[in-house]
Formats: C-alpha cells, sequence, structure tokens
C-alpha cells in the first residue's frame, strides 16, 4: 500500500515531531491544526529542532531546505486530508476528541487512506468503530521527543488487516524506527507497564517512603534508568499520567491501577509538570537545573 501522502492532525509536542521525521525523510506532510498560531509555534520548532540536527553533524543546510519545504500547513480538517495516503492522528488524549476527529477523517480522507491514531491508551478498536473502514484503522504510537526516540508501538484494532500493519511496519522502518507490533489492550504495552511503575513512585513519595530525589536516584543509579520516575512523570505531564491510569483502571477493573490520590490532587491543583512550570519538579525557562518543588522540600 504506497505512501507519499501524509496529513498529521494536530500541530503539539507529539504533531510537530510526527510531522518533522516524515518531512524529512521524503514525505509530502500536511500539519493540521484549528489554531493557525499553533502551526506557525510548530514550524518554529521544526526547524529549531532541524538546526539542532545540523549543529550535531547529522544534518545539512539543504536538507533542512528540503525538509521544510516538505510540510504544508492546514486549519481546514476535511482539506487537510483530502489527499492522504495515511493520516496520523495526534491531537489531545481525549477520547471524544479523538472520535470526532475520526468520524470526520473517515470522510474526507480518500477510501484507499489507512487512519492511524498516536493515542498512547485509548482503545484503537473504538476509534475505528465510528469509522466505516475499521480494517483501515491502526494505531502508531510514537515516543517523544519523536525526532529522537527510535520506538514506534504499533497497535492491531480488532479489525486491523495484516496488509495494513505490514504497510505500517514498513513505513515505521523508512522513517528509522523500530515497530513493534502488539494487541489492542488498556495501556497497550508501554503503558500497561510504565504507568504502575510511575504510580507507585508517587504511591512512595505519598506514603514517605522517601522523598523525590532519593526515589529517581534509586531508579536512575539502581535500574539504570535515564531518568527517574517523577522526573519522567512530570516530562509526559502529570494530566496525561492521570488519564492512562484511568484508562487501565477502568478498562481492566483491578485496583492496582488506581491513580495515587497525590497524582489526582496535583492535577486538580494544576501542577502538570514541565508543560505547567511545576510538578514534583520547578521548571524555569532556559534553565537545566533540576530543583525539586517547595511542596515536597523539607
Amino acid at each position: 500500500m504506497p505512501v507519499t501522502n501524509v496529513s498529521v492532525i494536530g500541530a503539539g509536542t507529539m504533531g510537530n515531531g510526527i510531522a518533522h521525521v516524515f518531512a524529512q525523510n521524503g514525505f509530502s506532510v500536511q500539519l493540521i491544526d484549528v489554531n493557525a498560531a499553533q502551526l506557525e509555534k510548530a514550524l518554529q520548532t521544526i526547524s529549531k529542532n532541524l538546526d539542532r540536527q545540523i549543529s550535531k553533524g547529522t544534518l545539512t543546510e539543504e536538507q533542512k531546505k528540503t525538509t521544510l519545504s516538505n510540510l504544508q500547513t492546514e486549519t481546514d480538517l476535511k482539506k487537510g486530508v483530502s489527499q492522504a495516503d495515511l493520516v496520523v492522528e495526534a491531537a489531545t488524549e481525549n477520547v471524544e476528541l479523538k472520535l470526532s476527529i475520526f468520524k470526520i477523517i473517515d470522510e474526507a480522507a480518500p477510501a484507499n487512506a489507512i487512519l492511524a491514531s498516536n493515542t498512547s491508551s485509548i482503545s484503537i478498536t473504538k476509534i475505528a468503530s465510528v469509522t466505516k473502514r475499521p480494517a483501515k484503522v491502526i494505531g502508531m504510537h510514537f515516543m517523544n521527543p519523536v525526532p529522537v526516540m527510535k520506538l514506534v508501538e504499533i497497535i492491531n484494532g480488532y479489525a486491523t488487516t495484516k496488509e495494513v500493519t505490514n504497510t505500517i511496519v514498513t513505513l515505521s522502518k523508512t522513517l528509522g524506527k523500530v515497530p513493534c507490533v502488539v494487541n489492542d489492550y488498556p495501556g497497550f504495552i508501554a503503558n500497561k507497564i510504565l504507568m504502575p511503575m510511575i504510580n507507585e513512585a508517587i504511591c512512595s513519595l505519598y506514603e514517605g517512603i522517601a522523598d523525590v530525589e532519593a526515589i529517581d536516584t534509586i531508579m536512575k543509579l539502581g535500574m539504570a534508568h535515564p531518568m527517574g520516575p517523577l522526573q519522567l512523570a512530570d516530562f509526559i505531564g502529570l494530566d496525561v499520567c492521570l488519564s492512562i491510569l484511568q484508562v487501565l483502571h477502568e478498562g481492566f477493573g483491578n485496583p492496582k491501577y488506581a491513580p495515587c490520590p497525590l497524582l489526582v490532587n496535583m492535577v486538580t491543583a494544576g501542577k502538570l509538570g514541565v508543560k505547567s512550570g511545576e510538578g514534583f519538579y520547578k521548571y524555569t525557562p532556559g534553565s537545566k537545573e533540576l530543583v525539586v518543588s517547595d511542596r515536597f522540600t523539607k
């Protein structure tokens, strides 16, 4: 199933990263967002990330120009997917929003187009159920930051065909990624394993077993993790972590997935991690120093 034209829905962190890697690898990309200012910001981010690659010697100025020339932006969703061979939805992790988007793109995209979601936890089968092409709906879960991280978690819905799966596996390899195929159950594999670990780290803090620095240092130095679970939660977004845990808890009905009360309280208070400037740590623009939030210092 040949893919040359790719539409990416959502110009946030994940969407601009996905658009970046497709454009850099020679695909014609339509980056779609209802917010024109967000699209402009996304292009600036992509340009800066390309400059970073140039400074590291992994990209040339000419390749940067070619990559940017492969990128177009669009605020009209229907128009943006009208010529797509592949649509990758990377909107906010909200089930109702994703279902509404898939209803629209199912009607507007060509009949042969594959519809993929970058969801980290929402059922691909459920998303596919609102379309007339469930066999062509699949999960394509990139990791953040997309231009750097090699993994793509590919999720088969109940009706996804082998042909579609094989196409997305081959396509992921073309992007220089490592595809891993999994089946459609809450959290898939990445978050079914990761989120309980993050939740347990938060519970350990909540129960007073150890402080923020101790928990993260133990996991970094003792378990060879590049980033501690509390810092990682801040990086992911505490609201996203909470949402995924709620999907796991509801989907499996197992109390081990119940979100820690501290996580719930922090999200309610708007302390979402890097995106809000504070979570378990405080984040100052331009500063690389890791400072524990005043809330967790003695």
